[in-house]
């Protein structure tokens, strides 16, 4: 065993035990955090605006501070981008995470120094929870790489701006930069194919123990080492060990990538965002990820129904249920205030409190009243795919509204590895499954008001080709799985097979 790895192991305990014993106080500890955010930010120009110096309780706080997205809170992002101090935390941001949002054009978020370690030290913790459960602490020997982007910072009135990936690749601990690729000049490209190729070259031959990324980049990673050597990635780097993924639901993508690999292989899966780094997964063996409720974060949970609901129910975390769908809203020491990140997560535990993250607000079907979430529509096609063997690369769905006398029909544009034998019969396997899981998409197809959901194959690499046209190829950037409208259908459609 390395210095590296005989150092790793009583940190790795130490953590995890604290960790183990930090979610039995997450109630305790949310209350607490509550009441410091108020305390540091009554002075700011939120605080003034909000009244923090009258809120004593979790109930006043819902009074007087209404739930907001990002464009409801964008006039305060436009002072502090004009370098104007204590307007959401006190003091400026160390950082902006510049972020795509699909509403909202280019988003801000404000990073803080009280911020920060949030996103660093969770990302850490989640590795040395690994290390504490699985007990390998070998593979810090080895090279690790993290697909991300640009590290490449302007500044916007002296604050540093740019992706959050970027921004964290800063602060990469001195003592695993030895073992980091790709360079930072190869990470500092920005076309993302010309990256990856890079990449390829400076990791092919080297002994690669952790890959980390969004899932469908990382199987672009994978896809271009198999063509250049025609080997799986474990006889590539025999010594891979350990996956670090999110960003998406890993299971549409875990066939293909572990046959890709050619092994099992043991893997973590975290739910980072520009706005905070709110769970991981604390024991690979088991599902669901661990809220992460004490570093800096207060949550409330709103049920999903009625998130667009003028006064919608508004709940701590003491609260929840398990099995019910909330949208995550979330105040921290950023400066964000009942702030809606746009996803959903249901809980799979309350002791401890672990949840899964189910969609996304905005990306579901409700054209017809039925409310398909992503959630469902990846239960309904990973079943089907699984009893007919067939592996799926990448899909999006999107509602067909029939303006001739046909009746409407949901239609599931699908990138196949290995396509079902009958993709007529396969489509009708996977409308059974989303019908168990909807009630409201059943009653319509009972009701002769909607037809079967058709599936429309696209061609092999479509769903990389449609990013490319689009410039959203790489980087953080995902394929919305659900679309309320036609525009992503309409622009798939020279992808089809």
């Amino acid at each position: 065993m390395s210095v590296k790895s005989l150092l790793a192991k009583p940190f790795a305990l130490l953590v995890h035990n604290k960790i183990k014993k930090g979610a039995q106080t997450a109630v305790a500890d949310q209350e607490a955090i509550f009441k410091t955010l108020l305390k540091k930010a009554v002075g700011t120009q939120f605080g003034i605006d909000h009244s923090f110096d009258k809120i004593e309780s979790y109930d006043d706080f819902k009074r007087l501070v209404p739930i907001r997205d990002y464009e409801q809170l964008k006039d305060y992002i436009e002072k502090i981008k004009q370098g104007k101090p204590n307007i959401l935390w006190k003091g400026k941001p160390v950082y902006f995470a510049k972020t795509s949002g699909t509403t909202s054009g280019v988003k801000y978020i404000p990073i803080t120094k009280d911020s920060i370690s949030n996103h660093i030290d969770t990302a850490r913790n989640a590795l040395l929870c690994y290390m504490a459960v699985s007990g390998n602490y070998s593979f810090v020997n080895g090279k690790l790489i993290f697909l991300s982007g640009s590290p490449v910072l302007e500044e916007i009135n002296g604050i540093a701006t740019g992706r959050l990936s970027g921004i964290v690749n800063h602060h990469v601990p001195a003592y695993l930069r030895t073992n980091q690729l790709p360079t930072y000049e190869t990470n500092c490209i920005e076309d993302w194919e010309t990256k990856l190729d890079k990449i390829v070259e400076e990791t092919i031959n080297e002994d690669m123990t952790l890959i980390s990324g969004i899932p469908p980049w990382v199987q672009m990673y994978f896809d271009r080492l198999t063509e250049r050597t025609g080997k799986k990635i474990k006889d590539i780097f025999p010594n891979f060990s350990v996956m670090v993924q999110g960003g998406v639901n890993f299971e549409p993508y875990r066939t293909k990538l572990l046959d890709s690999i050619g092994k099992q292989i043991d893997t973590i899966e975290l739910f980072p965002a520009s706005e905070g780094f709110f769970a991981f997964q604390d024991n690979y063996k088991e599902p669901g990820l661990l809220l992460n409720t004490n570093s800096g974060i207060f949550y409330e949970f709103i049920p999903a129904a009625e998130i667009f609901n003028d006064n919608p129910t508004r709940l701590s975390l003491k609260d929840v249920k398990v099995g019910e769908n909330y949208a995550l809203i979330i105040s921290n020491n950023a400066g964000l205030w009942a702030y809606n990140i746009g996803d959903t997560i249901k809980f799979i535990s309350t002791n401890p409190y672990k949840i899964i993250v189910s969609g996304r607000i905005k990306h579901f079907i409700s054209a017809f009243g039925e409310h398909v979430i992503a959630e469902e529509v990846e239960y309904a096609l990973l079943k089907a795919a699984n009893e007919e063997g067939a592996k799926i690369v990448e899909f999006t769905v999107a509602p067909m509204i029939s303006q001739t006398k046909g009746k409407s029909y949901h239609e599931w544009f699908v990138e196949f590895e290995n396509p079902p034998k009958d993709v007529l019969s396969f489509s009708k396997k996977v409308d059974e499954n989303l019908r168990s899981k909807n009630v409201y998409y059943d009653d319509l197809i009972t009701g002769n008001i909607l037809e079967r959901l058709k599936i429309s194959p696209v061609r092999k690499n479509g769903f990389i080709d449609y990013m490319k046209s689009i410039g959203k190829l790489g980087g953080q950037n995902k394929v919305p799985r659900l679309s309320n409208d036609r525009k992503l259908a309409d622009e798939l459609k020279p992808f089809i097979a």
